[in-house]
């Protein structure tokens, strides 16, 4: 078993679409960022590289590589769900929380987990998402962004690892 923490935070920018967990949300401004910004997949998949090892999202997407201007992280996290894959490890679990005094992000929670863990290949019951706000103190609470924190617990997959293991 592995257990690794990921954080993101980016500023909220007008003329932006709001990504979060892959899921697009209405609101007046979106985060800003090389790709889509997605604080919450980013999150994510930092906590899976450090688990794995494999440093952290900008050593495997530099946001100076134009190959990942405006992608949508959800291509990120299936990179990532990849190296997983290829280094013989499942997500056995993941929980997230997300501060961001606005917009309410509750009504999503249930199709940004579901993305989640599709994109992962676990189980919904594998991706727990929570979302918070920071009580308007700070750079989050002002409403200036939004940040996400993210804990995974990775299994050895014993069986891809060792195909006539029983």
């Amino acid at each position: 078993m592995r257990i690794g923490f990921g954080y993101d935070v980016h500023p909220l920018v007008e003329g932006r679409r709001l990504i979060l967990g892959g899921v697009e949300i209405p609101f007046e401004k979106g985060l800003e960022g090389h790709s889509d910004a997605d604080v919450l997949l980013h999150a994510i998949c930092d906590g899976i590289l450090g688990a794995l090892g494999e440093g952290d999202i900008g050593r495997h997407f530099p946001n100076t590589d134009p190959r990942f201007k405006g992608i949508s992280s959800l291509r990120l996290l299936e990179a990532v769900a990849s190296k997983l894959a290829e280094k013989f490890f499942l997500v056995e679990n993941l929980d997230s929380t997300v501060v961001a005094e606005n917009p309410k992000i509750g009504p999503y929670l249930p199709r940004m987990a579901e993305q989640i863990a599709r994109t992962l290949r676990v189980g919904p019951d594998q991706v727990n998402i929570k979302a918070t706000t920071s009580e308007k103190l700070g750079f989050v609470g002002e409403g200036k962004g939004i940040a996400a924190y993210a804990v995974v617990l990775l299994k050895e997959d014993l069986q891809a690892k060792y195909p006539n293991y029983a």
